[in-house]
């Protein structure tokens, strides 16, 4: 199965994302099907990033945006954070500190950008600043509606820089989210987790909805694409991801560096070593 072209939002058109299933199986016979798939997915992107690591000229930046219990950090712990932590970082941003807000929107987000040979995986984004503070009405609309513009010219210049980005919108059903949070609410070691603001949130679902589909449509370009991920299905979900990450990296096809050493005389000086050893 193609995921990049099953799940990616082509440019130019618009979204309505209570016509995208959240439910989906895909091409796997069930959830034995689908973890072996991305265990093997894992092994190749693990060796993809080792060559970009090396390579030392490439980035690649994912950005995970969703609904609280779509899976975000289930996905970085059984995906994205499999990959070698010498060269990926992940960053949760969470409300903004007070120093922070004497920046622009744009300044924390930029500090944990992918530098060379680097993954750096988003856990919410830049984009909360055009999501959360539009439905929460915590800045006026003046203020967010110029934001899409300055993302699209914030990304344009990560990708002039050499970094590829990805960006997955978990979408999951409001019924499999409830499921969830009773989940949490049965499980003390998940208590932790436990919000009121998750279920004051979902009173602003449609609000949220239409958020998204503003920044699917304002926010998606050839380069930089969206891809909406039916999430209901945690396997199907990890799966999908990794499937798609795999073929990015793929396509960006990092190279190891040249050999500029003398192999012959190197495997020389290692045959003396090893005979010193023997005497």
């Amino acid at each position: 199965m193609d995921f990049v072209k099953a799940h990616r939002i082509e440019p130019g058109t618009s979204v309505n994302l209570q016509s995208i299933e959240t439910k989906q199986a895909g091409p796997f016979a069930g959830k034995g099907d689908a973890r072996e798939f991305t265990a093997d997915m894992i092994e190749k992107i693990r060796e993809l990033q080792y060559r970009m690591y090396v390579e030392d000229k490439q980035s690649l930046l994912v950005v995970l945006q969703a609904p609280d219990a779509a899976g975000k950090d289930g996905l970085i712990r059984n995906v994205l954070g499999q990959m070698n932590p010498q060269g990926c970082r992940t960053y949760p941003f969470k409300v903004p500190s007070k120093k922070e807000l004497d920046h622009d929107f744009l300044w924390r987000i930029h500090q944990c950008t992918p530098g060379r040979g680097m993954v750096s995986v988003f856990n919410r984004s830049h984009y909360e600043d055009v999501l959360v503070v539009r439905v929460e009405d915590i800045v006026p609309e003046k203020v967010w509606s110029q934001r899409y513009e300055l993302i699209n010219h914030f990304e344009e210049n990560l990708l002039a820089a050499g970094t590829r980005i990805l960006k997955f919108y978990l979408h999951i059903s409001p019924r499999e989210q409830l499921e969830r949070f009773r989940k949490r609410l049965e499980k003390p070691k998940k208590h932790w987790k436990l919000n009121i603001g998750d279920y004051t949130a979902r009173e602003k679902w449609l609000d949220y909805r239409k958020a998204y589909e503003d920044v699917f449509e304002k926010c998606n370009t050839k380069d930089s694409p969206w891809h909406v991920i039916p999430a209901d299905n945690k396997w199907y979900r990890d799966a999908a991801v990794a499937g798609i990450v795999y073929a990015s990296l793929k396509r960006m096809d990092p190279q190891l560096p040249s050999v500029d050493v003398d192999l012959v005389e190197i495997r020389s000086l290692y045959e003396k070593a090893l005979a010193k050893l023997s005497d």
